[in-house]
């Protein structure tokens, strides 16, 4: 982020121009008589171009309004005679044209100005009017210039003596400049200096141009023809100066001018330059420029006069040479007199002090004629620099000049002296508003004129004594400063002129305003090219002064569309683009002040694709690639990738050959024979890949033999009685040639016979009548028509495999617990195996659980053991507890089992339980907890209850545990809560007599929901009490006439159905056990009612959820909160007496 800090520049700026116009010597108005002053004219050494017109200016300003004249070569110019030269209206302003002929060298002289009205003459500087020359160059033949190599040159310029003097450069033949370092450079005369010439520097075409700023034209000198003549050896040689000459040398320049000193030496090796100064160090204004060649010093002073030392070294020595500077100065103001305003009988003077090297001489003139010459006047008195001016009347107005001189120029000044009686007055417009910024340095201005010159006086408010001192400061023209407004500040401040003429006055009024300020500003960003940028420029400012907020990109308004958004605190560029670079900066400007802030945008891309592929130094197997990268955008390239693509066996298809550092561009690429590629590079930087390349020509490398020995060499039998040898072929940018073809050996492991072998050239070979399970050794080896490939290590073989022929015995288990048991079995003769022996197998399956009605999966699972040891064991575990198991055991080879063993069957020990199959909490009311679960799938044994612990839950605090224990029968348990905020933490577990089995933890629900409060207290609300008995009154009317129907022989439908079975809420044995049946066991039978007592517990507007659980019971409020509920004792289900009695209807029936 650029912080430019728009106000501070502002406000400085003011400051300067306000104090330097505060300091001045107060205006005098226009609408009052005056004497003229020069306000414009030509400087004084004026070249034009003879091309244009020349004009030749001089403005004045005074009252009665000025008439204008002016000298030639020290006469009069008298302009009306010369039709070509005419003089502006109301201005003193000469413009020469030449349309009708005439040469502008005539006019070439010194011109003087003169200003003058009834009050005085005023004059200007002299104007020395010079034409610009730009002379061609002298026609000259130019010998070959013949050096040897090794030794010093200096190829000469000379220029044409032009006006202003020509820019001087060497340039070639092809318009390209002469390179230039510190053994060849060009000197501040334009000669083109070596310190030795090389053999490289041998050309002809070495040529001067001479630049000339005012025609705008270039010159080009007969170029040199320089001849080199070379040796095996070069000689070295101590430095010399070729230029300036000897060991020391003067320079004069003049005060406030630039010095350039220069020291070009010979040698060889080429010396190097040092400066320094004798004395002291260089001045801190110095510059080390041409390679060390030349000093340059900006304006400079008497400071930096004195003795400059360089020295050229190298290691055959060194050499110096002293440069003694003499600082001269044309004059220069140190007092420069001003206009003076007098009042009759006042006194005053005019000062006039300039200071120069020589010394200056100061003249004196009156409207422009020497002072000397003029009237006597006893009023003024000449002392030196100074006059002095005492009781001056009205009518002794006039201009004076200050002429200070020495031999390097002159300085010239016109002030008058205007003798006026005036009583004060205000020169600004009635009550100005001032708007400033808190804490800035402001100023109130109160221009105003008098003569005698009026005491001005400030006050605020109307109020006190006046302001001066302190934060307050009045200057002399009437401006009061205040040195840091605060808002106290604000106000009317009244200014007020007096004289012994009369007084005037005149009020500002102040308000001083919060800064305009950038609190969040726009940060330095390097963005991806296709990403959306933002750039803050968060303002702020005071409210009663409206600002505006622009943008700009690298100084030009930035124009928002479509792409580019602003909005109060930030400018949006999506999608952004190489064109989107730049400096963006956010300015924010009110009437009084502004501030800006500036950040760089740099949009970073994936690196253009390299350029110009090119192959070169072929050999067998490698060929060097070189490319140009091409535009990283600003994220150096890390790496390349190179691939290649061949028309032989995948043509279009490109492949990656190698990866190479991002510094290179030249690569040795190593190939494969018989190849024909072409590559491509991408390059690669932090953002992501370039686009490929374009192709790089083609390139064919010749056939060879193979190189590679086919992988993947094994031998195996897909038959009892074969072996199938198989192997990877070669890829094809290994095959090296045409007629690829694979030679393999093979003969019985160990049975000392010959090799046998075959060519092929597909990738595998069978061998017959091998025999069962034979180990063979194996090699192979490629080839094609350039030869024979490397020969591969011999591996080892088998032909096939047989069912194994014998079964392991005498199958056995040991330490049989719950969940794991010792198996113990009698080994079979490896060579029964028929083919490579993988383990012994066992086949174990679960045949039954102990536990009554529980089904269970017949499913057989395996399980491998490795052993060759003579009485091998194994352990098997994962078993489920308290259940049947049956298992055997087969030998396995790498494709066939053998017989199995002897059949085993083990019981299993009882074991804890698993976790309940659910655990499920719910409220049922403010104060009451409901919690219900369900019998485990696994039991592991006999089920003898549940295992309940709870304990509170507050934040991080627990409470102690509480337990409870229940029945295998329940499954559903309901805690009172002592508050309804009481929240619990549950631990539920089923037992059998091993144990507690695993845990199912719950926490019980928040107490936060409203509408639950509602649903419980609505069975206390009237509307519903008075519903429910609507309802129950319309049953009892429906039942009574059921039961006139009956009695008149009308038949009921629920009649038909009273022999419906109806399920028992829990089925137990006689020890209070659950009886593990099937779900097809509690299935209602076909076209049978479900149970009252199944609905409510189903139904989610149960009636159940407004009570306590209760057997159809009444409150005592008389509202129906319970639930129909159907219980039948065992004994009554299997009986054959009637149950209609159970339900509602059939109880009426029964009355009947």
């Amino acid at each position: 982020m650029m912080r430019q800090g728009g106000h501070v520049a502002l406000a400085l700026m003011s400051s300067l121009l306000l104090l330097w116009l505060h300091a001045a010597a107060i205006e005098v108005p226009q609408d009052l008589k005056q004497p003229p002053t020069i306000v414009k004219q030509s400087v004084k050494d004026y070249i034009v171009d003879p091309r244009d017109n020349i004009i030749i200016e001089c403005e004045a300003k005074g009252n009665p309004v000025p008439t204008f004249s002016w000298r030639r070569n020290g006469k009069f110019f008298n302009i009306g005679k010369d039709p070509r030269v005419t003089m502006r209206k109301r201005s003193g302003t000469l413009e020469i044209g030449f349309r009708s002929g005439g040469r502008p060298e005539d006019y070439e002289g010194e011109y003087q100005c003169f200003s003058s009205n009834d009050l005085g003459v005023a004059l200007s500087n002299k104007i020395l009017l010079r034409v610009s020359k730009a002379p061609l160059w002298p026609k000259e033949v130019l010998e070959p210039v013949v050096v040897t190599e090794g030794t010093p040159l200096v190829l000469p310029c000379n220029p044409p003596p032009g006006l202003p003097p020509p820019f001087t450069f060497w340039m070639n033949s092809a318009m390209s400049s002469i390179l230039q370092d510190k053994r060849v450079s060009m000197g501040l005369n334009g000669d083109l200096y070596f310190s030795n010439v090389l053999a490289k520097d041998a050309h002809n075409d070495y040529s001067c141009n001479a630049r000339f700023l005012f025609t705008h034209t270039i010159q080009q000198k007969n170029p040199f023809s320089l001849k080199v003549q070379t040796s095996r050896t070069l000689a070295e040689s101590t430095p010399t100066f070729l230029s300036p000459s000897g060991s020391e040398s003067s320079k004069m320049v003049l005060r406030d001018e630039q010095l350039l000193l220069e020291c070009i030496a010979a040698g060889l090796p080429t010396p190097a330059i040092k400066w320094f100064k004798k004395g002291g160090d260089l001045p801190g204004r110095a510059k080390i420029e041409n390679y060390n060649k030349t000093l340059k010093i900006i304006n400079v002073s008497e400071e930096d006069a004195g003795e400059y030392v360089c020295m050229a070294n190298s290691h055959s020595g060194s050499i110096r040479h002293s440069i003694f500077v003499q600082v001269k100065a044309a004059p220069y103001w140190l007092d420069k007199p001003t206009n003076l305003v007098l009042a009759p009988d006042e006194n005053g003077r005019l000062v006039c002090r300039a200071n120069g090297n020589p010394k200056t001489n100061i003249q004196w003139l009156i409207n422009g004629q020497p002072i000397d010459s003029s009237p006597h006047n006893p009023s003024r008195q000449v002392q030196g620099d100074t006059l002095i001016f005492r009781s001056v009347q009205i009518g002794s107005s006039a201009v004076y000049q200050c002429n200070a001189s020495n031999e390097h120029g002159y300085l010239l000044a016109n002030a008058f002296v205007s003798v006026l009686d005036m009583p004060p007055r205000m020169l600004a417009p009635k009550n100005q508003l001032i708007k400033v910024i808190q804490n800035n340095r402001t100023f109130l201005d109160c221009p105003f004129f008098g003569s005698p010159l009026p005491d001005l006086r400030w006050f605020k408010n109307g109020q006190g004594s006046g302001l001066d001192g302190g934060q307050y400061r009045v200057y002399v023209n009437g401006t009061l400063e205040i040195i840091r407004a605060r808002m106290e500040d604000e106000g009317t401040y009244t200014c007020v002129a007096s004289s012994m003429l009369g007084k005037a006055e005149n009020q500002v009024r102040l308000e001083v305003k919060e800064p305009t300020r950038i609190i969040r500003a726009p940060e330095h960003q390097s963005a991806i090219r296709g990403s959306t940028v933002h750039l803050d420029c968060k303002v702020t400012s005071d409210p009663s002064l409206p600002v505006t907020v622009s943008w700009t990109k690298d100084d030009k308004p930035l124009h928002l569309g479509w792409r580019l958004k602003k909005n109060e605190q930030s400018l949006s560029i999506p999608n952004v683009n190489e064109g989107d670079e730049g400096t963006y900066s956010c300015s924010v400007r009110s009437e009084i002040d502004e501030d800006s802030a500036s950040a760089r945008l740099t949009v970073l891309d994936r690196p253009d694709p390299p350029m110009d592929l090119d192959l070169s130094d072929p050999a067998a197997r490698s060929v060097r690639l070189t490319w140009i990268p091409g535009n990283d955008h600003r994220r150096p390239i890390t790496e390349f990738l190179v691939q290649f693509e061949e028309d032989r066996w995948e043509s279009g298809r490109w492949q990656d050959l190698s990866s190479y550092p991002g510094d290179l561009n030249s690569v040795i690429l190593q190939l494969n024979p018989f190849v024909n590629y072409q590559f491509r590079v991408i390059a690669i930087n932090s953002v992501g890949q370039s686009t490929p390349s374009r192709p790089s020509p083609r390139y064919k490398t010749s056939g060879a033999a193979p190189d590679a020995i086919p992988r993947g060499l094994r031998g195996w039998g897909s038959k009892k009685d074969n072996m199938e040898i198989s192997w990877e072929p070669l890829l094809d940018l290994e095959r090296n040639g045409p007629n690829m073809h694979y030679s393999v050996w093979w003969r019985r492991k160990d049975a000392g016979e010959e090799w046998r072998n075959v060519t092929t050239a597909g990738p595998k070979h069978v061998v017959h009548n091998t025999g069962t399970y034979v180990p063979y050794e194996i090699k192979i080896q490629a080839r094609n028509e350039f030869g024979q490939g490397p020969e591969s290590n011999v591996v080892t073989g088998y032909s096939g495999e047989d069912n194994p022929s014998a079964a392991p015995t005498d199958l056995r288990v040991s330490k049989a617990d719950s969940t794991k048991v010792n198996l113990h079995w009698g080994p079979v003769d490896l060579s029964s195996v028929q083919g490579e022996f993988k383990e012994y197998r066992l086949y174990y399956w679960r045949e039954s659980s102990l536990v009554p009605g529980l089904l269970v999966s017949k499913e057989k699972n395996t399980k491998g053991f490795y052993s060759v040891v003579a009485e091998p064991s194994g352990v098997l575990s994962d078993l489920v507890p308290f259940s049947k198991y049956k298992m055997f055991m087969v030998v396995a080879n790498s494709g066939f089992e053998g017989p199995p063993s002897n059949t085993v069957e083990i019981t299993t020990k009882e074991g804890v339980p698993d976790a309940p199959k659910f655990f499920r909490i719910s409220r049922r009311g403010f104060d009451t907890i409901h919690l219900q679960w369900d019998k485990p799938l696994e039991p592991n044994g006999l089920l003898i209850g549940y295992q309940l612990k709870y304990q509170t839950v507050n934040a991080s605090r627990v409470g102690r545990h509480q337990l409870e224990t229940f029945l295998p029968n329940v499954t559903e348990f309901s805690l009172r809560l002592p508050d309804r905020s009481t929240r619990y933490k549950f631990f539920l577990s089923a037992l059998t007599q091993v144990g507690a089995g695993e845990v199912f933890a719950e926490e019980s629900p928040h107490f936060t929901n409203e509408a639950y409060i509602d649903q419980v207290d609505i069975a206390t609300q009237g509307w519903f009490i008075g519903l429910m008995c609507a309802i129950a009154l319309i049953i009892l009317i429906l039942l009574i006439v059921c039961f006139i129907k009956r009695s008149r022989g009308g038949k009921y439908p629920v009649r038909d159905k009273k022999d419906m079975a109806l399920d028992a809420v829990d089925h137990k044995d006689q020890d209070g056990s659950f009886d593990y049946h099937s779900d097809e066991d509690n299935k209602p039978l076909q076209g049978s009612q479900t149970s009252l007592d199944g609905n409510v517990k189903e139904s989610d507007d149960s009636l159940v959820d407004y009570g306590e659980g209760g057997d159809g019971q009444f409150n005592e409020d008389g509202s129906f909160i319970g639930q129909y509920t159907v219980k039948k004792d065992k004994d009554e289900t299997e009986g054959n007496e009637s149950s209609e009695a159970t339900s509602p209807v059939n109880a009426i029936y029964s009355l009947a």
